[in-house]
């Protein structure tokens, strides 16, 4: 797989990426099965991304909430979306370390997902996620990852 590197002028300018930047970052540099989740970016600030996890009977377990595995991949992806905003680029970058707890089942609705770096370094960056179902104010779910910095 080819990897993208992304870089607008705003970005250079201490700005997030686009939209249509971070959806391309998506686009070009997950693996099928992900994009398969249908992720779409809903916003990106400095710090963060949030992405839109679709629900989906395919994704849904015994007693049909969203699979935590759903939920750990999009927490996932959602830290490099995160990560490549604060950086105002898409770098190689791999998961060292995430932490999920699952704290409500999600059931029948779209799963919102807030990645926020915490420390951004030169070769590691630190995030907290949290998974919210679309219309509730209460977690679904909570993740803490680290990445190291390959590029």
């Amino acid at each position: 797989m080819a990897v993208t590197f992304v870089r607008a002028a705003a970005t250079m300018n201490g700005m997030a990426l686009t939209l249509a930047e971070a959806e391309k970052i998506l686009a070009d540099n997950f693996a099928p099965w992900v994009l398969d989740l249908g992720l779409t970016v809903e916003d990106t600030g400095a710090l963060h991304a949030v992405l839109r996890l679709p629900w989906s009977d395919a994704l849904a377990r015994d007693g049909g909430g969203i699979s935590g595995q759903a939920l750990m991949a999009a927490a996932d992806t959602a830290t490099v979306i995160a990560v490549a905003s604060a950086r105002g680029a898409y770098g190689p970058m791999t998961t060292v370390q995430q932490s999920t707890t699952f704290q409500r089942p999600v059931t029948g609705v779209d799963v919102l997902v807030d990645a926020r770096v915490t420390k951004l370094g030169r070769r590691m960056a630190f995030a907290e996620i949290t998974m919210t179902g679309e219309g509730s104010e209460e977690p679904a779910a909570r993740a803490s990852t680290v990445y190291a910095l390959l590029g």
